[in-house]
């Protein structure tokens, strides 16, 4: 290539390199959006036999834990995401309520982005996909849903997810039987797809 062709080449490069990123569109009206038929939709899923036996029995199960006991199970599930060998998640992934979890998510045409359900510490039941932890008591999707009540609902703001292009949003619900609180769900749901099927432009 000529020299001065070659200049213009590698002019327009840094040219195209300095501009900005583009900018995120606003994020939707989450709180419009759920709908108290979505909200009943949400809830039925969530109430499934498979969601409440797997949670019921893991509260049994763990019983009695303590926090060195958690915190370990936790160190457990974080070096297993590294490794090849993954007994703890790969229990977790193929229990019931994962595979429940998982129809649900594939089933809803791209509204849930991921879903999963805690027992009464905190600790994973079922989820959708692997998640960064196994323990999320320490997280605002328990704190401000399980020791809350029953019928807590707790909406984290919705964040930009740059790979997907779409806003993406946590909403948070204690899970409860006979009307006491078993543990926690949290479904992320995809905003922007939420959003589309409202028919709201933003």
């Amino acid at each position: 290539m000529p020299l001065p062709a070659m200049a213009s080449a590698v002019a327009g490069l840094v040219c195209l390199a300095a501009l900005p990123a583009v900018a995120a569109p606003p994020a939707p009206d989450v709180q419009a959006l759920l709908t108290p038929a979505l909200m009943e939709d949400i809830r039925g899923m969530l109430d499934a036999p498979v969601i409440t036996l797997s949670i019921t029995a893991q509260n049994e199960r763990r019983a009695g834990i303590d926090q060195a006991g958690i915190d370990k199970l936790d160190a457990e599930w974080k070096a297993q995401r590294e490794a090849d060998d993954q007994p703890l998640i790969a229990a977790t992934l193929s229990s019931p309520s994962s595979a429940y979890l998982t129809q649900v998510q594939a089933g809803s045409g791209g509204l849930y982005a991921a879903l999963f359900v805690m027992d009464a510490n905190g600790l994973n039941v079922g989820q959708s996909a692997v998640t960064s932890d196994y323990w999320q008591g320490d997280e605002d999707k328990f704190t401000k849903t399980f020791p809350v009540g029953p019928d807590a609902v707790f909406l984290d703001a919705p964040e930009f997810d740059d790979g997907l292009k779409v806003w993406l949003v946590q909403l948070n619900l204690t899970l409860a039987e006979n009307g006491k609180a078993i543990g926690t769900a949290t479904v992320e749901l995809n905003a922007t797809e939420l959003a589309r099927r409202a028919g709201v432009a933003y």
